[in-house]
């Protein structure tokens, strides 16, 4: 797990879509799985994000006509996940995250932090390889943040999940293990850390 920290405006969340595959660089290739993101066709990156990659965004990006569930299942069954399967991997993610119960409300009935714990499960659910996260505890409580992050140290300790995330809050780094520090799109200083 590496925790990205840094001022607003250094560059995390653009070094985030970059490795996430959402935004092309002006130098240099990411790779993800293997794969160097920016010579595959649209469609094969697009694959590979949604069978590799879980994002999470600063404003979650939930889709308003779909239910919790329904946002958090729309990974698995894009990738071909029958509907019933990918509705209970959703409930057990919606679980994980503590809102299984939420799980038939609409995303505008939803707090700002219920909408991001709905974020982080659906970055997580399935068998993602990378998870790219901006700011994922940015609009929780202490001690929700604190279950996130042991949810997503789980992940990165068992299941094997490569874990890129930006923060500003020092609990949340102290997760990680490694952090790295940019300043003005540069990184300027990182440093190793004993996890959790």
């Amino acid at each position: 797990m590496v925790v990205l920290m840094g001022p607003s405006g250094s560059g995390k969340t653009t070094l985030l879509r970059i490795a996430a595959g959402i935004d092309r660089p002006e130098r240099g290739m990411p790779v993800v799985d293997g794969e160097h993101l920016w010579v595959l066709s649209a469609s094969h990156l697009a694959e590979l994000r949604r069978r590799s990659i879980g994002y999470v965004e600063q404003r979650w990006n939930l889709l308003d006509s779909l239910t919790v569930v329904e946002n958090v299942a729309l990974p698995l069954e894009l990738d071909g996940t029958g509907s019933r399967e990918a509705t209970r991997d959703a409930m057990a993610a919606l679980e994980d995250v503590g809102i299984a119960e939420l799980a038939r409300q609409f995303p505008s009935s939803l707090s700002g932090g219920e909408q991001q714990r709905a974020a982080v499960a659906r970055a997580l659910v399935g068998t993602r390889h990378v998870l790219v996260a901006d700011e994922p505890t940015g609009a929780l409580d202490a001690l929700t943040a604190e279950a996130v992050m042991r949810l997503i140290r789980g992940r990165c300790d068992r299941g094997g999940t490569a874990v890129l995330l930006a923060t500003h809050d020092p609990a949340v780094a102290g997760w990680a293990d490694r952090v790295v520090y940019l300043r003005e799109g540069q990184l300027s200083d990182h440093v190793a850390r004993a996890a959790r």
